[in-house]
């Protein structure tokens, strides 16, 4: 794929896609250069505010961007929910499942999941069910599921996934990110009409990495990571191509996960190994009982998933 990059990106006139997480980060950059080349994108963003703040900024960019601005709290199964009804009926191209919280100290979604989990497994997995529909009904869909670096030392922990026995932030994430992964490899035997693909961004300089800190009244740590983004962090940006690539290029292989070049680390997009057991069958039809278990969210091969 060479030196990929934004510019690179075809004409995506005619097609639509959501965006979780959009106000800013990865999510931002991934809706601003989708609406560049022609998409109608649809930010979906828990705060109304931070996602207006980056609707004006977007719109600032591009003149004739078509955009929609809709409130979605993938920490909240009602508001997966209420935003899936909304959007189920209109043709979807694309679906980047990008929202995410990362290393927080332990809280609990309306739901009462533990919020890593919550938001970025189990959140996701609802809302691309409840939007089934839409992808089948476009020509040839896509689901960019975002995962992290770290998915490569997490493991999923069964007997305690709501880390409600022992709790530890770095791992909680890491058992979060690499679901993503299993779930995208699952999600790609169940529904093989719809090419679902990962992507990650290596380090990205975003404020994901200062909210636990933040969260856990460290200022000494917010001050570490504010400074190690400024210092070793791509941009967010760049941090945005391989999402990009997954969900745009032609060449984007169903089931591949898409990275930095330079070690997984910062670079052009190129597609990256991932563990071999993130794509076990039998670790991703327990993941996947256990996600509609949850959820209440069944996948079902008429396309229609039930809430």
């Amino acid at each position: 794929m060479g030196r990929w990059s934004a510019a690179d990106i075809p004409d995506l006139g005619g097609r639509r896609a959501v965006v979780t997480g959009a106000n800013s980060g990865i999510g931002f950059h991934t809706a601003l250069e989708l609406a560049r080349h022609g998409a109608e994108v649809v930010l979906a963003c828990r705060s109304a505010e931070r996602g207006q703040a980056a609707f004006d900024r977007i719109k600032a960019a591009v003149l004739d961007a078509r955009l929609e601005l809709a409130a979605l709290d993938l920490a909240d199964l009602a508001s997966v929910r209420e935003f899936a009804g909304r959007e189920r009926d209109r043709p979807l191209d694309v679906l980047v499942n990008n929202a995410g919280v990362m290393a927080l100290p332990r809280r609990t979604t309306a739901d009462g999941f533990e919020m890593q989990f919550g938001t970025n497994h189990l959140g996701h997995f609802a809302l691309t069910g409840l939007l089934l529909p839409a992808l089948r009904a476009a020509d040839s869909p896509r689901v960019v599921t975002v995962t992290s670096g770290f998915a490569w030392v997490g493991r999923i922990r069964f007997d305690d996934l709501q880390g409600e026995r022992r709790y530890e932030k770095w791992t909680a994430y890491a058992q979060s990110k690499f679901a993503n992964l299993v779930f995208t490899a699952e999600l790609g035997r169940r529904v093989p009409e719809v090419a679902s693909l990962a992507a990650h961004p290596g380090y990205a300089s975003t404020n994901l990495q200062e909210t636990g800190p933040r969260m856990a009244g460290s200022k000494v740590m917010e001050r570490v990571t504010r400074a190690g983004n400024v210092i070793v962090g791509q941009p967010a940006a760049a941090g945005a191509l391989p999402t990009l690539y997954a969900a745009t290029a032609p060449g984007a292989a169903a089931g591949a996960c898409y990275g930095p070049r330079l070690l997984q680390y910062r670079g052009a997009p190129t597609e990256v190994l991932t563990r071999s057991k993130a794509k076990d069958a039998e670790l991703g039809a327990r993941l996947w009982e256990v996600s509609e278990s949850l959820t209440g969210v069944r996948y079902e091969v008429s396309g229609q998933a039930r809430p």
